[in-house]
């Protein structure tokens, strides 16, 4: 089969996945389930639920998949009770559930007996399926509820930690740093109290903006049109105190702008990396492949210890915000052709292309 052919197979293979949500069909040997982005809920293509917008639906090979990308199953059609060839998923699945339900974090002797596993083979099962040990999956999953229960509009901090299942306040301002990319009350109030200094450049590529908040380089984005840029920025933190960047704020933007052009240029600047500990997992395996080389995203899965969570890999790519020093271009499907790109897969083309030019000067 040729490469126009094997890419045309996958195209279509998700064209009739989504095609099975819609018509709630199923389809016969392909036990995929999909998740919702704006509930973090998945479920079987056959659930009674409503649908949602096609934009909104991420395709997963298996429920195992779908839990390791951060989705719960849907107590409706319970996704997790049967479509995974492996009965070891289906127990991570149960733990994963487990941990979420409990408003305390069960030992880890409790886990695995809960779903008949020796406590050595269960640690070391949960990691490779999630990518995390079961410590690391409760602080993530009880951080997102707290990001959630500060969404709202009469959000309190402390309700919101306690609600999350932290037993003590100061065990979450321990990690907040971590867990939120800024204080508490600063998350709740949209970014009110922090600082983020900005600056829009031109590159070969368009218009380039790089942001840093007082941690780091927190956003470098890739366009057309420099206001939309400064949009996606203002969406980001509603609340924020943005600032244009002075002359020494141009220099380091002087700094993205050479990386952009010139790949064989290092970017000696810190980063703030804000999202999930399994996205971090993800981006920092992204910052080990040199210029000139790729990798697919199955690949990158087997570099943070979850092999078979590749399209939660290709998830934690479209949630980079900091282009180019987060290189998730060079990320590939596994028959080395071009996926999406959230800057535009003309853009990425061309950044291989240069970095494939300097790896045969070298």
């Amino acid at each position: 089969m040729s490469l126009m052919e094997r890419q045309a197979t996958i195209r279509s293979d998700d064209d009739l996945r989504f095609e099975a949500v819609m018509s709630r069909t199923g389809r016969p040997g392909d036990p995929f389930v999909y998740g919702v982005r704006s509930t973090r809920i998945f479920c079987r293509p056959t659930c009674p639920s409503r649908r949602p917008k096609r934009e909104n639906i991420v395709l997963f090979s298996s429920s195992a998949e779908a839990a390791a990308a951060g989705f719960r199953p849907c107590l409706r059609c319970r996704p997790e009770a049967t479509h995974d060839d492996s009965a070891t998923a289906d127990r991570i699945v149960r733990a994963c559930r487990m941990i979420e339900e409990l408003d305390h974090l069960p030992s880890l002797d409790e886990l695995a007996g809960s779903v008949g596993m020796s406590r050595y083979h269960f640690h070391r099962t949960f990691k490779a399926v999630t990518g995390l040990t079961p410590k690391a999956y409760a602080d993530q999953r009880r951080a997102e509820r707290v990001r959630s229960e500060l969404a709202g509009a009469d959000a309190s901090v402390t309700r919101a930690i306690y609600e999350a299942g932290f037993n003590a306040s100061s065990r979450f301002y321990e990690k907040a740093d971590e867990f939120l990319g800024m204080t508490p009350t600063a998350y709740r109030n949209g970014g009110a109290d922090a600082q983020i200094r900005f600056a829009i450049g031109e590159t070969s590529l368009g218009a380039l903006l790089v942001a840093c908040s007082d941690r780091g380089v927190c956003a470098i984005l890739l366009g057309d049109d420099p206001e939309a840029l400064l949009q996606d920025l203002q969406d980001r933190f509603p609340r924020a105190n943005l600032i244009g960047g002075d002359d020494a704020f141009e220099q380091m933007v002087a700094q993205v702008i050479a990386l952009v052009e010139q790949p064989e240029r290092s970017l000696s600047l810190p980063l703030d990396l804000q999202g999930t500990a399994f996205q971090r997992r993800v981006w920092q395996a992204l910052r080990e492949i040199p210029p000139g080389e790729t990798a697919t995203y199955a690949e990158i899965a087997r570099r943070i210890g979850a092999p078979g969570a590749h399209r939660a890999v290709a998830g934690a790519c479209a949630a980079n915000l900091v282009a180019i020093a987060v290189p998730c271009h060079r990320v590939l499907r596994s028959d080395g052709s071009l996926s999406g790109y959230r800057w535009g897969v003309d853009r990425k083309r061309a950044l291989l292309a240069r970095e494939r030019k300097l790896g045969r000067q070298g």
